[in-house]
């Protein structure tokens, strides 16, 4: 208390507290930014009791209100699912085949919007926003697909999976090479040769011994000219697009123990109405066919 003493230009008290000559003044806070916080608080106060708020033990405070704003949601879609016209075009998804919906433009758009949200709801954490893929699991928006980018087999692959539950899955394997099949030695050569379909071959010598190894071991799935089989989902060879990596250290993890990947079934999860929108909306991404 000592310390403090009166500013001679302003008139306001000093706080006591001094910093190489520069003394601090102990200017109070304008009234009607206390009033503003006094009603902050008891604002807060007043929310808190109204509304859910401050965790218990085993639950929470639900308010005198009970307000949830999950009922509201609840609320807001059931009025939603009851709009007559949203309604005539749900009926008319669960009718008709996905090519159908396809060739109406009003029925495709809305469908298209639907399949947006349900994606990015339950695919988007694998494959990405807007189909943009991730480190084993397959891009969406471009033209590479294993099992067929049309309407009608991107549907399917949603409904039934791959290597899932469903007794329609898709199905493919890979056999395990680096165990009975070939040895390290051919495995290395038949890698020179993938290499070699992009060019990337540093020995051209492998790659020619590869090139046997593969027609008699790789081509019957993935095409004699390494295109791909969409019959078995094997992937083309010849262009850049690769799913576990394309590094010479990669291609031979890959065909000594290869990785098998699992989509879910989502016939059951989804209903109808919502595969088809999603499937509309993936093909609507740029690499449909």
């Amino acid at each position: 208390m000592a310390n403090i003493e009166r500013d001679e230009v302003s008139g306001t008290d000093t706080t006591g507290h001094e910093w190489d000559g520069i003394k601090e003044l102990n200017t109070p806070l304008p009234r009607w930014w206390l009033w503003t916080f006094y009603a902050s608080i008891l604002f807060a106060v007043v929310w808190w009791v109204l509304y859910p708020s401050w965790p218990t033990l085993n639950t929470y405070w639900k308010g005198t209100l009970a307000y949830s704003s999950r009922v509201d949601l609840a609320n807001d879609l059931t009025a939603r699912d009851n709009e007559p016209q949203r309604a005539a075009r749900v009926k008319k998804i669960a009718s008709m085949p996905i090519a159908a919906i396809s060739e109406d433009k009003d029925l495709r758009e809305f469908a298209a919007a639907g399949g947006r949200v349900i994606f990015a709801d339950n695919c988007a954490p694998c494959h990405g926003s807007q189909g943009s893929g991730a480190p084993g699991y397959p891009v969406l928006a471009d033209d590479d697909w294993l099992w067929g980018g049309s309407l009608e087999a991107i549907e399917t692959t949603i409904r039934y999976g791959i290597r899932s539950t469903h007794d329609d899955t898709r199905v493919s394997e890979m056999p395990v090479f680096g165990t009975d099949y070939l040895s390290k030695t051919q495995i290395a050569d038949v890698t020179e040769y993938v290499l070699s379909l992009t060019n990337k071959s540093k020995d051209s010598s492998a790659a020619m011994r590869g090139a046997e190894v593969f027609a008699g071991d790789c081509a019957a799935c993935h095409g004699e000219k390494a295109e791909g089989g969409r019959d078995f989902g094997a992937p083309k060879l010849s262009d850049g697009i690769w799913l576990h990596g394309d590094s010479r250290e990669a291609i031979i993890a890959q065909v000594t123990k290869p990785k098998h990947g699992v989509m879910p079934t989502w016939q059951g999860r989804l209903d109808d109405v919502a595969i088809k929108e999603v499937a509309v909306y993936v093909h609507s991404l740029g690499g449909g066919e």
